[in-house]
Formats: C-alpha cells, sequence, structure tokens
C-alpha cells in the first residue's frame, strides 16, 4: 500500500499511545509501519528534497496535529503520552480523526486560525483541510512542480542548439559531474579511432577507464529504438570502455532492455534535464528558502535537572 496522508495517521497514532504509557517518537513510527503493513519500498519513499522519509514526516505532522488539539502532549524530548481528552476521545472510536474532526477542540481552533500576536508577528500557517498536503508536503509538491517546469523549459532551449554544440553540452555536463572529459565531436572520433562515438570521458580524473558516449539531440516525441543502441553497440565493440547514449528523446521498451544486457546506460530528455538541475548546469539559483526545525538537543542543557 501507499504511504497515508497525514490525517490518515491520526487516529492509527492515537490508538498505538492509547495505554497511556510514554513512548519514544521512533518507537512509535515503527509500530504504526508494522500495523499498517508498510513495504520496505513505501518507507524508503523520500520527500523530493531527499532529507527525510515522507512517512516520517506524515507522522509527525500527525503527532503535531494531535498535540495541538490537546490529545496529545511531549513530557520529555522527543516523546508522546495521550492526554485524558485523547483517551475519551479513543473511548469515543470516531470513524476517522482529521482536520475537520479537531475542529471541537478550543486549542486546535487557536492554532488553525492563527491570530497574530500584540506585537503583530507573522501568523502561523492555518491547518489545512482534510484532504490536503501537510505543510511540508505543500513545500515539496511545490518544489518539485517549479523544478519539472524547469526541466521543460531546459529541454526546449537545448533542443534550439545544433548537434554538435549538443554533444559539447552532453560532455560538459558530465565533466562537471565529476568525470574528466577526453573529446566530443570531430575529436572524438579521433580518439576513439571510430565513427558513430560523439564523446570520449574518462569514469574518473585519473582516467582509469573510458566511457564512449553517443549524444542524440532528437524531438521529444521521437523514440529512440533498440536498432540505435545496436549501431552504438557495435560502435564500441572491442574497444575498453563503457558505453553511454544520451538523448533529449526517450527510449523504447525493447531499447531499454537491449541496453541492459549489453551493459549501456541511457539518459533520456527527463533525466538529462533534472542532471543538468541537480548539476547547477545552465541554471542558477532564484530564491533560497531555509526551513528550520527545533533543535531539543540544544534546548536540553537549559531545561531543569
Amino acid at each position: 500500500m501507499s504511504v497515508p496522508k497525514y490525517d490518515e495517521l491520526m487516529k492509527p497514532l492515537l490508538i498505538a499511545v492509547s495505554d497511556g504509557e510514554t513512548y519514544k517518537i521512533k518507537d512509535v513510527t515503527a509500530r504504526l509501519a508494522q500495523q499498517l503493513n508498510l513495504s520496505s519500498e513505501d518507507l524508503a519513499e523520500m520527500l523530493p528534497s531527499g532529507r527525510q522519509t515522507v512517512f516520517k514526516n506524515r507522522v509527525g505532522w500527525a503527532k503535531t496535529y494531535l498535540k495541538k488539539a490537546g490529545l496529545l502532549e511531549s513530557p520529555a524530548r522527543a516523546t508522546i503520552v495521550i492526554t485524558d481528552a485523547g483517551k475519551k476521545v479513543v473511548a469515543d472510536n470516531p470513524e476517522k480523526i482529521d482536520s475537520k474532526y479537531l475542529e471541537q477542540f478550543p486549542s486546535f481552533v487557536d492554532f488553525a486560525s492563527a491570530p497574530k500576536s500584540e506585537d503583530n508577528a507573522v501568523p502561523a500557517p492555518a491547518a489545512p483541510a482534510p484532504t490536503d498536503l501537510t505543510p511540508d508536503d505543500q513545500l515539496e509538491e511545490a518544489y518539485k512542480q517549479i523544478n519539472d517546469s524547469l526541466a521543460s523549459d531546459l529541454l526546449s532551449e537545448v533542443l534550439k542548439i545544433n548537434s554538435y554544440t549538443f554533444e559539447k553540452l552532453v560532455v560538459d555536463l558530465l565533466s562537471r559531474m565529476g568525470y574528466g572529459t577526453v573529446a566530443y565531436g570531430s575529436h572524438a572520433t579521433v580518439a576513439s579511432g571510430d565513427e558513430g562515438i560523439d564523446g570520449v570521458i574518462m569514469e574518473d580524473k585519473l582516467g582509469f577507464s573510458l566511457i564512449y558516449v553517443q549524444a542524440k539531440e532528437w524531438a521529444l516525441d521521437k523514440v529512440v529504438s533498440q536498432p540505435d543502441i545496436q549501431s552504438f553497440v557495435g560502435a564500441i565493440a572491442g574497444k575498453k570502455g563503457d558505453g553511454l547514449f544520451v538523448t533529449t528523446a526517450r527510449f523504447s521498451q525493447k531499447a531499454k532492455n537491449y541496453a541492459h544486457t549489453h551493459h549501456i546506460i541511457l539518459i533520456d530528455g527527463e533525466r538529462l534535464a533534472n542532471l543538468m538541475i541537480e548539476y547547477n548546469f545552465c541554471v542558477s539559483t532564484r530564491k533560497t528558502f531555509e526551513i528550520k526545525a527545533l533543535d531539543t538537543d540544544a534546548l536540553a542543557e537549559y531545561q531543569d535537572d
């Protein structure tokens, strides 16, 4: 199954600690994962930023909203315990506990309405509707949408350059990624001794092994077929090195299968654009946001013994 939304985790989380014992967050998270029969793939799913798993993030937000409603509290660092109000909710056994349900608790309404303080501080974000994503999810989704749009724009611009310049762009990108450049274009033919190879790069800076590159700037709707990969395999046959086929288009399933069998790495247009973004190649940073989190370790030294 897929990872439940944060509001779908509220009731299971509350029930998991309903015995009144104090639990560490990490232990409750592990228990919920087992109870929900989440697979290792589900638990490994990361937010687009790669900084935290989706499941831990959503459990964290479920805990936050239950605390704001007064159903949970944290008696010590990274722990939770159910309150009397929380026990009553478990006893009532509502069909679902979500943001709409929590509106019956004044402390949650105060949190959701986010009134300004006397010093006119910026109000806290309102609680999302029951079917909405968590604030982190919304940020991550916005981040993904921006990157997807940028990737599309990148490919559109790349398609405006000529094929020779595209070969140079691919090899320069690989160099940015940490590989050692040898040659591209007509120079690659001299270096490789064979037509049909658009670039030759070192697998590492010292040049212990070579990677032969085929770069095809084709229309986005074109499909690279198995014969195209076969021709490339033939071009590098007998050479000491590996093969990398890069295109702005996409690959057929047969091409992918054939490439896998012959240990050829494929980079299609989508992956190419994402690599350019990841390695800051032909892109610039427009804006940076810092998302801060509570540092309980730093605060621990100020707590009473």
